[in-house]
């Protein structure tokens, strides 16, 4: 029986060689395995890393070039390899799929025996993809293969449209490969009771559906790893031809898993459910369109077409009973509710990965203020990073909270880091004697501009990175210093809401003190951030999911809150977009950064 082996790895974005290289270290121990291996699979854009945006430019080949370049890295015995890239193909850019029997020993024996280019380009959420290469206009085609099946391949939104699944099946296909780069995005459980990414719960459902419906194998190979926040879960999947899952790769991490291939299973399926044979036969009289007019305009005179009544119509007596009404729409659950465990590994990977993987940094470096966001990001960068490797900073004003100093040496004892305390006052001081009616807020501010002066001076000394500790309501309602608050490059927080920080927090430790006591910026003596905002953090968490989910302010309120509580928080994220982006930059050329010049903050 064929075996394949799906290999999900983190590629080096941007770097076409050292991934190339890297395919051929993992065909050449692919190929020492006992039983050999005939198959390996490699994920959407396995060369380059996902989201280049412009520097697609940079790193896009000929299939040509890169089935040369596999050979060139590759000497062991005949295998097949089923590598994404992106493509250069007539002058134009594509998100591409190279299937190639590679023969280190016998190059001459080696061939290209497909190209699959993406059809289906997402351009919508966090994908911009026709931006930037160009739709297949080839279609979805069967190929024969060097372990004696036939295969097709269909690259990540491609599986999502049904029709392509089946048009591969009809064409002969056993075997759907279907290489992805899709960013995890939510939480849930399956039905096994696996806790995964709501969007791998979606995954395995369209990979399912499409073997259990058409008799066939389906491979899905998925990117692991984080690029610019935007976590690959990995998770890659074989699916048997009953819609079962034979086998699964790692949650987060790189791994690569064999299974076999029993062609025979297939036949047994499709006896068993001739659903495929079925859609053989009845395929010419499914015409698309059926009934347009000559001017094709889309009239279907004769869709949907009866006969008349005929004779008298019958009277029925009312039921005497009705049936009772039961059920109606089900209560949604609570939408800021997270999956604490699965969000607590999703984090501790995106950090090691950010900071380690692609930042090449060993340590990181924490501000601890002595309130729950900072201990969080304390607590999850030790588990990535391990405690000696994590600096705790104290960065107290002459003005700030005995609490927060102690609250702040609790966290750093508790997770027995290493630690630093650097009194600013002197700082601060000296700046605003010279500076002229700094009322509290210009003062905080200044407060808050030195902490992160004093904390990218002490990440420089201990070539450490400066970790992130701001909550997504925060920046939503711009409740933090520009380039002050918002400045680490790298923070595992900043997409969770305040209440749920507050649970995370209490899922990895955080002491309960630290956990339930009034959150402050702690720049003005007895300031608290709901007293600053005027409503507490439940219901601005929720307001805010409401408005930036889509709803009007109107549809918000009729969930329970205010006219003036929904207007208090719409006036102030709306009136706080600018500081969630880089300055504004007159643009005055075709080569504007950000605009034209386009590279991802990771590339």
């Amino acid at each position: 029986m064929p075996r394949i082996a799906i290999a999900q790895f983190r590629p080096k974005k941007g770097d076409y060689a050292a991934n190339v290289a890297r395919i051929g270290a993992i065909l050449a121990d692919a190929a020492k395995l006992e039983p050999k291996v005939d198959l390996v699979i490699t994920p959407e854009t396995a060369t380059s890393g996902y989201f280049l945006e412009g520097g697609v430019r940079d790193v896009a080949v000929t299939a040509g070039t890169l089935f040369q370049d596999l050979l060139a890295v590759y000497q062991g015995p005949p295998i097949d390899v089923a590598v994404g890239f992106y493509e250069i193909f007539r002058n134009r850019f594509h998100n591409s799929c190279l299937y190639a029997t590679l023969d280190g020993q016998d190059k001459k024996k080696s061939q290209v025996r497909h190209v699959h280019r993406k059809i289906f380009l997402p351009t919508y959420g966090v994908f911009d993809e026709e931006r930037y290469v160009e739709r297949g206009n080839e279609g979805v085609h069967a190929f024969d293969t060097g372990w004696g099946g036939r295969a097709a391949v269909l690259i990540c939104e491609d599986a999502w449209h049904s029709i392509a699944g089946t048009i591969a099946a009809l064409d002969g296909a056993q075997l759907i490969i279907v290489p992805s780069a899709s960013p995890a995005r939510g939480t849930g459980v399956d039905e096994e009771g696996t806790r995964l990414p709501a969007s791998m719960i979606r995954w395995e459902q369209v990979v399912r559906g499409m073997a259990g419906e058409h008799g066939v194998y389906v491979a899905l190979a998925s990117l692991v790893g984080f690029e610019g926040g935007k976590g690959f879960p990995g998770g890659s999947v074989l699916v048997g031809p009953s819609g079962e899952i034979v086998s699964r790769a790692p949650l987060f991490d790189e791994g690569l898993v064999v299974a076999e291939v029993d062609l025979d299973q297939i036949t047994h399926v499709r006896a068993d459910s001739p659903l495929l044979a079925d859609l053989e036969v009845a395929i010419p009289h499914l015409k698309i369109g059926r009934g347009k007019s000559e001017e094709g305009r889309g009239k279907r005179e004769n869709v949907g077409a009866y006969d008349p009544p005929r004779g008298h119509s019958s009277h029925f007596p009312l039921p005497a009973s009705p049936l009772p009404h039961t059920g109606g729409f089900s209560a949604q659950g609570d939408p800021l509710a997270i999956d604490a465990e699965l969000v607590t590994r999703w984090l501790v990977a995106f950090l090691r990965d950010e900071v380690s993987v692609r930042r090449k940094f060993k340590k990181g470096i924490v501000a601890l203020s002595g309130g729950v966001d900072s201990a969080l990001t304390a607590f999850l960068a030790v588990q990535a990073l391990g405690k000696e490797n994590v600096i705790g900073v104290r960065l107290p004003y002459r003005t700030s909270s005995a609490e927060s100093l102690d609250h702040a040496q609790l966290v750093i004892d508790k997770l027995g880091i290493p630690c630093e305390t650097v009194d600013i006052s002197l700082a601060v001081d000296g700046y605003l004697s010279q500076a002229k009616d700094a009322g509290p807020g210009r003062r905080g501010n200044v407060m808050a501009r030195e902490r992160m002066i004093a904390l990218f001076d002490l990440s420089e000394r201990h070539k450490a990175l400066p970790l992130g500790t701001g909550n997504k309501s925060e920046r939503l309602l711009g409740y933090f210093t520009w380039h002050a608050d918002d400045t680490p490059p790298v923070n595992p927080i900043g997409d969770l809401f305040k209440t749920q920080v507050w649970a995370l927090a209490r899922h990895v430790g955080v002491p309960e003190v630290i956990v339930s006591k009034p959150a402050t910026a702690d720049l003005v003596a007895g300031q608290t951030d709901e007293g600053d905002f005027g409503i507490s953090y439940p219901k601005a968490d929720r307001i805010l999911y409401g408005l930036i989910s889509g709803r009007k302010p109107a549809e918000v309120q009729a969930e329970g809150f205010t006219a003036e509580e929904v207007e208090r928080v719409r006036s102030r994220l709306d009136a706080t977009h600018w500081k969630r982006r880089l300055p504004t930059v007159a643009m005055l050329s075709q080569t504007a950064i950000g605009e034209f010049y386009l590279r991802p903050v990771d590339y």
